[in-house]
């Protein structure tokens, strides 16, 4: 629902009525019917569709302590300038849960910031659900850059590419990609990337201050195959070769280096920048990303990572 229908939807006004009373203001249901005119039941239903159309976000601040020294721990072992650790949730089997809400609020305290930083971001699912939980702001002194492209196989838009999502939630200054994730060739890549406007996209990646970006996993189902990127052949040859995981389409192997030839030579991504000039994120979770997240934390293919605590066990325990 686009801002004007929200404007114009009563019944979402009084829901979010309903909901700052409740969450913010702490004030029963019964409360909240008498001070809004309506019975219990109504006041109820308010207060639970402010929450299924996600006019309230809820953040749990309090500390655990297993989570505190998890990170602790693994920024240590790995020498890692930016760790965050939350908590599992011993009966979902989703991917981003949890994760993705702490990627929001890191994302979101970096663009509060008063100084004009540049902020690449990456693709993938834990991405895009973080920058779905990020609050309407007004960031135009900022500059979102996409490390990747934003074309897919058959010529629409990548479906995980999230730059243009987040260019509208927090009104900042957006550079995308506008090429396909994986050219046909090396040789057209080689041509996509001279273009003048994409030159000036890749320098801006590479000044970037902050990146975030999520680790695909090199298993049966990975998301480069599961999304059209690359055939079932392309997979098995980089199965072969070794690959574990890949950062915005970059394919690397257990020693997190990358896999020589096969697809790599036609990724039209941006290079991931620097970690020696600037903190690069992954948001990752789960256990068929272990492999692909131990390679990337050891090699510092990125120097900060946000994830559970039942992978972050995992990764001290290898």
């Amino acid at each position: 629902m686009s801002a004007r229908q929200d404007i114009l939807n009563p019944r979402l006004d009084d829901a979010a009525r309903a909901g700052w009373l409740y969450y913010v203001a702490g004030n029963t249901q019964d409360q909240i019917a008498g001070k809004l005119g309506v019975s219990r039941q109504t006041a109820q239903r308010l207060v639970s569709l402010a929450v299924s159309e996600g006019l309230i976000k809820v953040r749990v601040d309090h500390p655990i302590a297993n989570c505190l020294d998890l990170a602790a721990r693994l920024k240590s072992r790995f020498a890692l300038d930016l760790v965050e650790v939350v908590q599992s949730d011993p009966s979902s089997s989703s991917t981003t849960l949890g994760v993705a809400q702490a990627a929001a609020a890191e994302i979101e305290r970096r663009l509060r910031s008063a100084e004009p930083l540049v902020m690449a971001i990456g693709t993938g699912r834990t991405l895009k659900a973080a920058i779905e939980q990020l609050p309407p702001m007004d960031c135009a002194h900022h500059k979102v850059v996409s490390l990747t492209g934003n074309i897919s196989p058959d010529g629409s838009a990548a479906f995980y590419n999230v730059i243009f999502t987040m260019a509208d939630r927090i009104k900042a200054r957006s550079f995308p990609m506008p090429l396909p994730v994986i050219a046909s060739s090396p040789g057209e890549r080689e041509m996509l990337l001279g273009q003048p406007m994409i030159r000036t996209t890749l320098a801006l990646a590479a000044d970037a201050n902050v990146t975030f970006v999520g680790i695909g996993d090199l298993g049966a189902d990975a998301p480069l195959y599961q999304d059209g990127f690359i055939t079932e052949a392309e997979l098995k040859a980089l199965q072969k070769a070794g690959a574990v995981g890949e950062i915005v389409g970059w394919v690397f192997d257990r020693d997190g280096r990358l896999i020589e030839g096969i697809t790599n030579d036609r990724v039209a991504s941006a290079p991931i920048p620097s970690r020696e000039k600037s903190l690069v994120v992954a948001l990752a979770m789960g256990e068929k990303k272990l492999p692909g997240m131990l390679a990337a934390v050891n090699r510092r293919l990125v120097n900060g990572l946000i994830t559970d605590e039942k992978s972050a066990a995992a990764l001290l325990d290898q």
